[in-house]
């Protein structure tokens, strides 16, 4: 088990960075637990920080999680790039730790999650993000870490 998780506590916000929507999950390290938590809306950046601040002074996480995004042969694509630089202005902005996390197929697994628990289509459109961020929050808890994808700064 790593050292960051061997050691931590409190809470962990997990974010699925998208360019309309940031679905948000939470966690605690002591349970390693996942559940998802609210869907961000709008692509403006000083409404998303807004809401984002709101979340990190209601929950004063530990740690930030971001869902990396990688094609499935594991390159990097356009939209990693703005998902790293999503994380870097957490960083800056909260001066909090931020790991990344691999997201690949989050929202498929999201998608099968909600419609195997009787949502419809259009129901679950609305918790999809939040559950997607929920999978990558889990995976990074359930993760043993061999230095792959944390990417964890202060």
């Amino acid at each position: 088990m790593p050292e960051e998780h061997r050691q931590a506590t409190g809470a962990v916000l997990a974010f699925d960075f998208g360019e309309k929507r940031i679905g948000v999950a939470t966690g605690e390290w002591q349970v390693r637990q996942a559940h998802p938590l609210t869907v961000i809306h709008g692509e403006a950046n000083a409404a998303r920080f807004a809401a984002i601040a709101a979340l990190i002074d209601e929950w004063q996480p530990r740690t930030l999680v971001v869902g990396r995004p990688l094609s499935l042969d594991g390159n990097a694509h356009a939209m990693t790039a703005r998902c790293e630089r999503f994380a870097n202005q957490l960083r800056g902005r909260f001066g909090l730790s931020v790991a990344y996390a691999d997201e690949r197929l989050s929202s498929v697994a999201a998608q099968e999650r909600l419609r195997a628990a009787g949502h419809n289509s259009r129901k679950a459109g609305k918790h999809l993000d939040a559950v997607a961020a929920q999978l990558i929050l889990q995976d990074y808890f359930d993760r043993p870490s061999d230095g792959r994808d944390s990417g964890a700064s202060p």
